[in-house]
């Protein structure tokens, strides 16, 4: 894919960021680096002690970049020249928070980025006269809603990280350490399409009871089971993420069933997806299932989490979340039990909403993975 979607996303992009920075009562986004700027403008450009700033005025005038000078080049695979938004640069010496707020009515009304550094936050606010609020609110009613652009990344990142949990017979085996099994892995990932190896968690025997392990020197023994959680980014920067567990040889039958529940878990959850169902509602589907067979204790973090530019984002599968989904919404499902000291598993699929219920862009079988001993 190319490094970017074409100009028409972005111009799109950026009328519905205006429209819905006014019906917020906003003057203005102020967006510097980050997933929120590669997302208006296909701008991979990065935040440093010099400010660059996207201001998206919400009342249809033309949008404009304050960039320093010496980063112009930053900008320039970016939709900006396409559409015809002014960079307005600047160099050492000028204040470019002052250059930001001559742009603006005042008092201005703004909203920034929550990645906006406190760097560019503070002299921002200074140079306002007034703390601008968060432009979360705003951003994620774009974000959170993919486009077909996106749903298309999606598949295309969806079906790399498939084709590398396709080849685990290579790389995961006893006697290998962990650290040698994630190098592998994170070279296919790269050799599958992906631009970069984003994670790679190999959580091998006691260690695959820690969600977030990443790897060590541990040599994995016949009889462990493995939780294998990858992804990275396909062009133009959007995530895959899926986990599959695996067994080195036969496990007991204690393992099995427990991994046979949570296929259960997970595969409720999915079919739980569907428009106007609550987010928490899909959350309670997979977590109900783990209660009811006595492993709710094991079950320790949410149900999943959105997915795009961002690995974790918008909306999350968490009970509390009563946002109800929408076509288009993309997110992960990923219960799992993590028994302390001893196993763990996780079975992960990311999944969009579609009028009739969800697809899921990973197809890879969902239950224990059984590595023959060699």
């Amino acid at each position: 894919m190319t490094s970017r979607f074409p100009s028409s996303v972005y111009r799109t992009r950026l009328d519905r960021a205006a429209a819905l920075a006014a019906e917020a009562g906003l003057d203005a986004l102020l967006i510097t680096p980050g997933p929120d700027l590669r997302y208006l403008l296909g701008s991979r450009a990065e935040s440093f002690e010099r400010l660059t700033c996207l201001v998206v005025p919400a009342d249809g005038t033309p949008a404009s970049v304050v960039v320093p000078r010496i980063e112009l080049a930053a900008l320039k695979d970016s939709a900006a020249a396409d559409l015809g938004i002014e960079l307005r640069d600047w160099v050492d010496g000028v204040n470019p928070h002052q250059a930001v707020a001559a742009l603006l009515p005042g008092p201005a009304r703004t909203a920034v980025t929550d990645a906006m550094p406190a760097l560019h936050l503070v002299p921002l606010t200074e140079a306002l006269g007034a703390m601008p609020v968060l432009a979360t609110a705003v951003l994620r009613e774009l974000r959170m809603t993919k486009d077909d652009a996106e749903i298309g990344a999606l598949r295309t990142a969806g079906a790399a990280i498939d084709r590398v949990h396709a080849r685990m017979g290579e790389f995961l085996a006893a006697g290998r350490t962990e650290a040698q099994v994630a190098a592998d892995i994170s070279a296919a990932i790269l050799e599958e399409g992906h631009t970069e190896a984003a994670f790679v968690i190999v959580g091998s025997g006691p260690h695959g009871a820690d969600p977030h392990h990443e790897v060590s020197e541990r040599v994995i023994e016949e009889g462990d089971v493995v939780v294998i959680d990858i992804g990275g980014p396909v062009e133009p920067g959007y995530n895959s993420d899926s986990t599959r567990t695996y067994s080195i040889g036969e496990p007991s039958d204690s393992v099995a069933a427990t991994v046979a529940v949570l296929e259960r878990a997970q595969q409720a959850a999915v079919d739980a997806v569907r428009p106007g169902v609550t987010a928490e509602t899909i959350d309670a589907a997979a977590r109900d299932i783990l209660v009811d067979a006595g492993y709710g204790d094991v079950f320790v973090h949410r149900t999943g989490h959105g997915i795009g530019l961002s690995v974790h984002e918008e909306p999350y599968i968490v009970a509390g979340n009563d946002i109800p989904l929408e076509v288009g919404m993309a997110f992960s499902i990923e219960p799992g039990v993590y028994f302390t000291g001893e196993w763990g598993a996780r079975i992960e699929d990311i999944v969009i909403v579609t009028p009739e219920g969800c697809e899921s862009v990973n197809t890879r079988p969902h239950g224990l993975t059984v590595l023959p001993v060699r």
